[in-house]
């Protein structure tokens, strides 16, 4: 099952004029647990199966992970939605190709339901490349971007 920006988009829009506290969504590729909170938003757990399933998505992962140079890392979103690559429209992106992150180092930002989840390095390096684009639709464990990572 495939969630595009305008399903996505429908729930939580359904979300809003429903009186439901609580949405749970289930995939073979993950499950998604959302709870409205106090202030009138909404909150998320999410879980990623450890069975991921046959075909084209696990093929361009194992594709991917095999392309990775030595002493580069691929970094991955947690989970589907929007990626941004800026902290609002106009701003600079969080990183551009040759700056030095460290682990903690927001590199982008990933829309899911209306929740910003900030996208760490995960490591320290140098951006090697960067996949994709900002406003672009990914989905979970797709590259962001190629870390070459530094000591």
């Amino acid at each position: 099952m495939n969630l595009t920006r305008e399903d996505v988009a429908e729930i939580v829009g359904l979300l809003d004029k429903s009186a439901f506290d609580e949405l749970r969504l289930e995939t073979d590729k993950f499950k998604l647990t959302l709870r409205r909170s106090g202030a009138g938003g909404w909150t998320q757990e999410n879980e990623t199966r450890a069975t991921a399933p046959a075909g084209p998505v696990l093929a361009v992962a194992k594709e991917a992970a095999a392309a990775l140079a030595p002493g580069t890392v691929a970094i991955r979103p947690p989970l589907m939605g929007t990626f941004y690559r800026a902290p609002k429209p106009g701003a600079a992106p969080f990183v551009e190709v040759g700056s030095a992150v460290e682990p903690d180092t927001a590199i982008g930002i990933v829309e899911t339901m209306k929740l910003m989840n900030s996208v760490p390095a995960g490591a320290r390096g140098i951006i090697e490349s960067i996949a994709a684009q900002n406003g672009e639709f990914v989905e979970q464990d797709r590259v962001l971007m190629i870390l070459r990572l530094t000591p």
